[in-house]
């Protein structure tokens, strides 16, 4: 996107980015959702669902710094609280990392439906031209059943050596792997099973998950937009790289919830459902016994097990759908969280409380509060009332930048009334980001997303990407920016100090921040020369 001055002040004169209210609707009587894109909506105590349990878990993920995105609660299909953190808000997209996995599994159970395969087929004989001169025993006896379960019988991930390997034949370098442990014994997560599912798929429709799902689930369900990353040879991805809306992840739980019924019409077959939300295998992960730690509950297909006789599809750094039959609702979550397990410890010590009724007398001021909470949610850094007298001095100027090794040359920052462009001219051409003063603006950039390498994997959308900031003047000479790629989870803070000398830039990715770890970029070094 290329802003000249003439745009960039016409672009502040805008509004600062909506927050999301929730919306409370009249009870439609515990209704199943309606054919429409959006899920019917009621108040907390209506669905008996105590208002203060859900105003304690939004409390909680703040105070503990849980850098939650946006949440959603669904009691008997209705949709009873919802909140997103400026700047995510509801028509925006999120990446699910893992999360994924659950919808490749429906597609494999709608494909086992069709009778286009069964669990028990053996994963060599879909892909013949593929395999190894000699099949070990091992290989020879993997079933579509080890992939959904993650017990393939690889000692380790085998997602690293498909996307770093050699070869751009993903699923001739998965079966091309030694097979340490007898398929079905031993339990490893392996993202690169689930894209050997994704590949299945599509070997026996011709088409690949994301377009198979599309009439079978996707569009009953209303959801529209979505996307899905795809290897080199057009396969998607599998494991990881689906991106969806927050009720978009609530309507899936939902369906789930229903055992796979949608307006009185069947979408996947409830023998599945059963199947891949038990405990199939033994699952390893997370701190702590079973009374404390939710990844050592079982796995099934693709879906983990919860505690309180819940289960789960989640991804990394805290997307989830979380199915709680017993109490009949769905959570839905999507975060940025170098603490997983603690947003299901909040979810488990308040929202479940609150859907058991604990609290539910007496709750009006509450659902009054609740309400106010979740219409000014925002991750908005808190404001500075620095002034700087060297905004207009800056402004406008180019700043050479000394050889380094991310082939920057020259960096511009441009401050309006209200805002900022901050522009930087690369080997590969010009990027810029506007961002507001102590506000959020949005925009698009073509700046990379530090955090991952993504290659060789394609993602939708090339090289272009949403992205909401805002900055604020830390002292007089340092102007600190949050620039959140805010259909992911993630985001960069750029520090800009300023000297008699000239600039120092310094990036840092939110990976980074959570992991303690020192950004892989260099600090640019820069001097004014117009």
């Amino acid at each position: 996107m290329n802003l000249n001055r003439r745009d960039f002040l016409r672009q502040l004169g805008f509004g600062a980015v909506g927050l999301t209210i929730a919306t409370t609707l009249p009870d439609t009587s515990w209704a199943l959702p309606a054919k429409t894109a959006k899920l019917p909506r009621s108040l907390p105590e209506t669905q008996g669902v105590a208002p203060g349990g859900l105003l304690d878990f939004v409390n909680t993920i703040e105070s503990e710094k849980l850098n939650v995105h946006s949440v959603m609660v669904l009691r008997h299909g209705q949709v009873v609280a919802e909140g997103w953190w400026a700047p995510y808000a509801p028509q925006l997209k999120h990446t699910l990392y893992s999360l994924s996995k659950s919808f490749t599994s429906s597609a494999v159970g709608m494909a086992v439906a069709e009778k286009r395969l069964t669990v028990e087929d053996k994963v060599v004989s879909f892909f013949p031209k593929d395999v190894p001169a000699t099949i070990s025993e091992n290989l020879a006896t993997m079933r579509v059943k080890d992939l959904l379960t993650m017990s393939t019988g690889h000692d380790k991930d085998s997602t690293p050596s498909l996307r770093n390997g050699s070869d751009t034949n993903w699923i001739k370098s998965f079966l091309n792997l030694p097979v340490e442990h007898k398929p079905g014994t031993f339990f490893v997560y392996n993202s690169g099973a689930t894209y050997m599912l994704s590949a299945i798929v599509q070997k026996l429709t011709g088409q690949t998950v994301l377009e198979y799902l599309k009439p079978r689930l996707f569009g009953p369900l209303g959801i529209e937009g979505e996307d899905w990353e795809v290897d080199p040879n057009g396969i998607n991805t599998g494991g990881w790289g689906l991106r969806l809306r927050t009720e978009d992840i609530a309507k899936f739980g939902q369906l789930y919830l229903q055992k796979g019924m949608w307006n009185g019409k069947r979408l996947i077959s409830e023998e599945w459902i059963a199947d891949a939300t038990r405990k199939e295998v033994e699952s390893k992960g997370g701190k702590g016994d079973e009374s404390v730690n939710d990844w050592i509950q079982g796995y099934g297909y693709q879906f983990w097990r919860c505690r309180h006789d819940a289960y789960r599809g989640d991804g990394a750094f805290g997307q989830y759908c979380i199915v709680l039959p017993k109490e009949d609702a769905v959570v839905a979550i999507t975060s940025e969280s170098g603490n997983m397990q603690g947003i299901l410890d909040a979810v488990w010590n308040h929202i479940l409380p609150a859907l058991q009724g604990n609290g539910l007398p007496g709750e009006k001021i509450k659902q009054a509060a609740l309400a106010q909470k979740l219409a000014t949610l925002t991750l908005l850094p808190a404001a500075t009332n620095v002034a700087s007298s060297i905004a207009s001095q800056i402004s406008g100027k180019t700043y050479a930048i000394a050889d380094n090794s991310t082939h920057v040359k020259d960096v511009t920052l441009t401050f309006g009334k209200d805002g900022c462009i901050f522009k930087l001219q690369d080997d590969q051409g010009d990027h810029q980001v506007l961002c507001g003063v102590n506000r959020w603006r949005d925009s698009t950039t073509t700046f990379s997303l530090a955090p991952l390498t993504l290659t060789p994997t394609v993602v939708p959308g090339g090289n272009s990407r949403k992205v909401a900031g805002s900055g604020s003047w830390q002292d007089a000479n340092t102007f600190v920016m949050i620039w959140r790629f805010i259909e992911t989870a993630h985001y960069d803070m750029v520090t800009c100090r300023f000297g008699k000398e000239g600039v120092q830039v310094e990036f840092q990715s939110s990976l980074s921040i959570i992991n303690k770890t020192k950004d892989k970029r260099p600090v640019l070094e820069g001097k004014v020369v117009a």
